[in-house]
């Protein structure tokens, strides 16, 4: 059967008229190698969660939060599965307006075993995205990790997911109005990234600071945990970006080619800027020097080329690394896992970048002929537009179940752990 293009991830360039026609990843008929490759970079990505992020953050609270940061991804992996059964799919990829889709694809109508997205089953492409969906708000928490309450948590990450990131993903790759504007996000710099930082930055400011944040010492309880995430992290990426041209052909080789070149650029960016400023490398700063360039590469993994990866890279590396001395030292704002440092800032950084190298140093072909200060404009409106309308609706849902439910535990809890006072566990028994 044939399908309409759809500006997802690998479509993001088909809204451009600039952009060259997006790859046969719209025909008509299966193709089982594309199928088999999908299959894997959807495996991937939910790796990036479970246990990618539980690991990573994990190792970075106190022990005696560590089971919360796993129950807090186990929990929002199951609730926005859920949703984007009953809703989400629908409202981000059904036939819709500018902001949202409508309800035709509720509850997978019309899924079934022949329906296609271009090469492959439709099922396994909403599958594909559902984890992208999963990985954006389980970022999105470790802003106020140690502090908030877990049903609140839940309540947060259901109206959030339904006001905020599946609108955004319509706008962005369902055909919505940035896509019709030209917006460039490959797999999901804007719509996963930016999102998910403004969301923690707006969550750590209304809920204030840890007790005894700045004064008292907070270090990383397991660094070892937070290697292994990021090292997760930095495998399962490549089912995030490449797999995000939905097809196992050339742009997905390019993706995943530019996502360990801006890995590696920043890593290195962020120890040589720990080496200038302190005097020596961390393994804390080069394992979160990884994720920063993850971050800024992704929203142009299929539009530029290795050298354009490696500049977005080594900028997101160097970006990120001031925003958390900036924020944390300087603001002296409880982003507690620097999510607005890392995930906003290197998603502005890689969306503006992207419109600025997008088809030139190697570019994959997607975007040649783009005048470079008209794609910088579009990529701006992008980002400004979800950074204030994911600021809005995460205040202004965070200010209602504050009043509703209460957002923090309180002192004594916060004090014993939320491990053991919200779910009456301890992660570790000696």
């Amino acid at each position: 059967m044939i399908r309409r293009a759809r500006s997802g991830p690998a479509g993001a360039a088909a809204a451009t008229a600039c952009a060259l026609a997006p790859l046969a990843a719209h025909a008509d008929t299966l193709d089982s190698g594309d199928t088999a490759w999908m299959l894997t970079a959807t495996a991937l990505v939910l790796l990036m969660t479970l246990p990618g992020v539980a690991l990573f953050y994990g190792g970075l609270v106190r022990s005696r939060n560590v089971l919360s940061v796993t129950m807090q991804c186990m929990g929002i992996a199951a609730l926005a599965t859920v949703l984007w059964t009953a809703y989400g799919y629908s409202l981000a990829f059904g036939d819709g307006g500018w902001f949202a889709g409508g309800l035709d694809k509720a509850f997978f109508a019309g899924v079934d075993r022949s329906a296609l997205e271009g090469t492959i089953p439709e099922s396994v492409f909403a599958a594909f995205q559902l984890t992208f969906a999963i990985i954006t708000p389980a970022l999105v928490f470790g802003g106020v990790a140690e502090r908030l309450r877990f049903s609140t948590m839940l309540w947060f990450s259901g109206l959030w997911l339904t006001l905020v990131y599946f609108p955004v993903a319509h706008w962005v790759w369902g055909g919505g109005w940035l896509a019709k504007l030209g917006v460039l996000d490959y797999a999901g710099g804007t719509v996963v990234h930016v999102n998910a930082g403004v969301a923690a930055l707006t969550a750590a400011l209304v809920m204030g600071r840890r007790r005894g944040f700045p004064a008292t010492p907070m270090p990383p309880h397991n660094l070892v945990f937070t290697i292994a995430g990021a090292c997760l992290l930095w495998v399962g990426w490549f089912g995030f970006n490449a797999g995000s041209a939905l097809a196992a052909n050339g742009d997905a080789g390019m993706a995943l080619l530019t996502t360990q070149v801006a890995a590696a650029g920043s890593a290195l960016a962020w120890m040589v800027s720990e080496w200038v400023k302190f005097g020596r490398p961390s393994a804390l700063g080069v394992a979160t020097g990884i994720v920063a360039g993850l971050v800024a590469i992704t929203p142009a993994a299929g539009f530029v080329g290795p050298a354009g990866a490696l500049i977005i890279g080594v900028a997101g590396g160097v970006a990120c690394f001031w925003a958390t001395f900036v924020v944390k030292r300087r603001l002296a704002i409880d982003d507690s896992l620097d999510v607005f440092s890392v995930h906003g800032i290197g998603g502005f950084v890689g969306a503006l970048l992207t419109g600025a190298l997008a088809g030139s140093l190697g570019g994959t072909g997607y975007s040649y002929g783009l005048n470079v200060l008209t794609q910088l404009g579009v990529q701006f409106i992008g980002v400004t537009s979800t950074v204030i309308w994911c600021a809005l609706v995460s205040w202004l849902l965070l200010r209602v179940l504050d009043m509703a439910l209460g957002l923090r535990v309180d002192e004594d809890q916060e004090s014993q752990g939320l491990d053991l006072t919200e779910h009456g566990e301890t992660g570790y028994n000696s």
